[in-house]
């Protein structure tokens, strides 16, 4: 589809319509007090990935509710001193994948931290292994929903809580440098991304790409592509359940960690992307609380967005910082 949107001067300006709950802050520091009454307990274990260059740890650490996390951290071989750490969020449905993957951020001399998300990994790519042992009420299939009855049933919950305690599971690693932290990601990896950034104030950088998760309430009536349309298909048989639904998306929608979050932040957006809207991207672009902002936008793209092009302008870019 050609551009469907609004037009890039009106982006520029756009500003979502959903409110912060009033106990939005306090919601969330409860909610990581919570998970930090369980020890991190981060095992870093060597793994022969056949590899010569990157040396990678298999990671398990304390999520929420103590729940066991996987994780990947790669290093350049021979690391000896603190390198700047890059924590990564993977996109809907995908899982950490295989220790050899996703090479790209050790290669460029810094430690590379990716998060499985808890009961994803079987979407696409090399899978995952986290499980996700907490039940919800009835849900449309997927993982938009699971939980959607309450906040603190929600799934994206857990989620959010994992990535905090990600970063500090990467950051007890004696060869990551926790003054140098950033967190990054594409699509639901983008949308996690700034939710850590509104959650863990001393990040270095932020850098979310075509974030999913921004601007509920425009995005899960502008468009019909999945993951947003489950909320929709949900609510097609929950009649009289869209008040209900949209004040628990509220504690979730990246435009309110995006408005605490102050670290420098790189955003990307696609106009031509229909599974996660441009207006909803510069929705949480504009609310970003930090100055030092910018944006690249691929004008004929759909959600792969900018792709190596955008990688490339992530590697220029954290040269600044990280």
């Amino acid at each position: 589809m050609a551009l469907f949107d609004l037009s890039l001067e009106e982006l520029r300006e756009y500003h979502s319509d959903s409110v912060a709950p009033g106990d939005f802050d306090a919601f969330w520091a409860t909610t990581l007090q919570e998970a930090r009454v369980f020890d991190l307990a981060a095992r870093f274990e060597p793994v022969d990935a056949g590899l010569s260059t990157i040396t990678v740890f298999d990671v398990t650490f304390a999520g929420y509710g103590g729940h066991p996390v996987k994780g990947w951290l790669r290093l350049p071989a021979g690391t000896m001193e603190p390198v700047p750490l890059v924590v990564e969020f993977k996109g809907y449905g995908g899982g950490r994948g295989l220790p050899h993957e996703d090479l790209l951020w050790a290669s460029s001399g810094r430690a590379h931290f990716v998060m499985d998300t808890r009961g994803q990994g079987s979407g696409w790519g090399g899978g995952g292994g986290t499980a996700d042992p907490v039940g919800s009420a009835p849900a449309y299939p997927g993982f938009m929903t699971r939980g959607i009855d309450a906040p603190e049933n929600y799934y994206y919950r857990r989620v959010f809580t994992d990535a905090v305690r990600a970063v500090e599971a990467a950051r007890s690693h004696p060869l990551t440098d926790a003054s140098r932290t950033v967190a990054l990601g594409g699509s639901q990896g983008g949308g996690i991304s700034i939710a850590v950034g509104g959650l863990v104030p001393d990040l270095a950088a932020v850098a979310p790409d075509v974030p999913f998760l921004c601007d509920y309430p425009r995005a899960t009536t502008l468009t019909d592509r999945d993951p947003y349309r489950e909320v929709g298909l949900y609510l097609r048989t929950h009649r009289g359940r869209t008040k209900e639904v949209l004040r628990t998306l509220s504690y979730f929608d990246a435009v309110h960690f995006a408005a605490r979050g102050c670290a420098p932040a790189l955003f990307s957006a696609a106009l031509e992307d229909q599974t996660c809207p441009p207006s909803t991207v510069f929705a949480a672009f504009n609310a970003w609380a930090g100055a030092d902002k910018t944006i690249e936008v691929y004008e004929f793209n759909d959600h792969e967005g900018g792709g190596p092009y955008q990688d490339a302008a992530r590697l220029r870019w954290l040269r600044r910082y990280a």
